[in-house]
């Protein structure tokens, strides 16, 4: 079997966050900049207070089955509530979007090198 690679997004919105937790985000926002944002094994979490309450943990994690996405998915939720409820700040609406690479249309250039790699002898 193959590795399949997947990536998952947990977002949600902070709720009820204090003037001191909102102050640590705000004071670590750098850190969790959009701009920085990457799918990783541990979770990567992006916001922006000032523009809105809602934040974002990108996952990337491994399976060798179409079904072990599902697996993946609990593991990266567990996870971000981990790190939200560790640190006492209160959310809701979270959602999980789950993404199998393996599964994903092919970009132009990716295309023309498989079109080109099944044309050699």
């Amino acid at each position: 079997m193959t590795t399949r690679t997947f990536r998952i997004t947990v977002r949600g919105v902070f709720e009820g966050l204090s003037a001191a937790q909102r102050d640590a985000l705000l004071a670590e926002a750098a850190e969790h900049d959009v701009l920085r944002a990457a799918f990783t094994a541990e979770g990567h979490l992006s916001y922006d207070l000032a523009a809105r309450p809602a934040f974002t943990f990108r996952f990337l994690d491994e399976g060798e089955a179409e079904e072990d996405i599902l697996e993946a998915a609990d593991r990266a939720r567990a996870a971000a509530v981990g790190w939200l409820t560790g640190r006492g700040y209160g959310f809701t609406r979270l959602r999980v979007s789950t993404e199998d690479l393996s599964q994903a249309p092919l970009g132009k250039r990716r295309r023309q090198a498989a079109a080109r790699g099944a044309a050699t002898p």
